[in-house]
């Protein structure tokens, strides 16, 4: 997978008032949760970073091992959430999953098709359905796209996750969920009507 790196600054000031003050500054206010725990679950450790510096990280169709940077400790996880402001889509606060090499992780991986289908040379048309597809795996075993051949599919035909089979991943989307598939179109049906 692709590695993309923040710097960021541990914060103290916590609550909405001191969160509303860091987004003037351009500020996104984030959490990391990880390998610390309490008696209620993970424990989260709370830092800003720039806006600036997240919005390659935000605004691509890629996923992203973050390699954080909190005051010289590095960190390495994914992105769990974002939340958007409702109206303008700014972004107001992330949340991170710290991940290590021994444990597994779920995350959605970018589907990618290859190839010209038959249903499409036959004149149908390509949809695909699901641009991700959510994984179960070590992180260094997880692909940058999930590429998936289509040069044999018909008209009328899908390609579904239960279908598909990848070294070292497991599907955590439903088997049942159709990735891809060739619809007929108005050319396709006179076409077989003429034969």
């Amino acid at each position: 997978m692709k590695e993309f790196s923040i710097n960021g600054t541990l914060r103290t000031d916590l609550g909405k008032k001191a969160s509303r003050e860091l987004r003037k500054q351009d500020l996104i206010p984030c959490n990391i949760y990880g390998e610390k725990k309490d008696d209620n679950g993970p424990v989260a450790e709370s830092f800003t970073v720039p806006m600036a510096d997240l919005r390659k990280l935000i605004y691509t169709p890629n996923v992203y091992i973050v390699n954080i940077n909190l005051g010289g400790e590095e960190k390495k996880a994914v992105i769990k959430e974002i939340q958007f402001h409702p109206t303008t889509d700014k972004v107001l606060h992330i949340d991170f999953y710290e991940i290590t090499a021994d444990k597994d992780i779920v995350i959605g991986v970018p589907v990618k098709l290859n190839g010209l289908a038959e249903g499409v040379r036959a004149g149908g048309r390509l949809n695909l359905s699901i641009r991700s597809i959510k994984v179960k795996a070590k992180y260094t075993a997880i692909p940058d796209v999930l590429e998936i051949d289509v040069t044999h599919l018909e008209i009328g035909k899908s390609i579904k996750v239960g279908s598909l089979s990848f070294e070292g991943l497991q599907f955590a989307t439903s088997p049942e969920v159709v990735v891809c598939s060739i619809k007929a179109t108005r050319k396709s049906i006179q076409a077989a009507n003429a034969e």
